[in-house]
């Protein structure tokens, strides 16, 4: 089992060519972001600083339908983190 007592935020992150949605958690439950975010990873890592600083501890989950460019080159978006 993984423990995951450290983690302050979850960040589910649906990834599409256009646009991104993301939705973020406490472990209560308690919704804190819940947004379209545009195709641009200065604005993703905008979103994770911004969560980072206001809750601490982000683990990002990450969805794409099969056709998505990522799940069709074989990365491994359960890699390590960026802490």
């Amino acid at each position: 089992m993984i423990d995951t007592s450290d983690i302050d935020v979850y960040l589910g992150l649906d990834v599409d060519k256009g646009e991104h949605h993301a939705t973020a958690l406490t472990p209560a439950g308690k919704k804190t972001f819940d947004k379209r975010l545009p195709n641009s990873e200065p604005k993703l890592r905008e979103v994770f600083a911004r969560l980072r600083t206001r809750h601490g501890t982000v683990l990002v989950f990450v969805g794409a339908d099969a056709a998505h460019p990522l799940m069709q080159c074989g990365a491994d978006a359960s890699g390590p983190s960026d802490r």
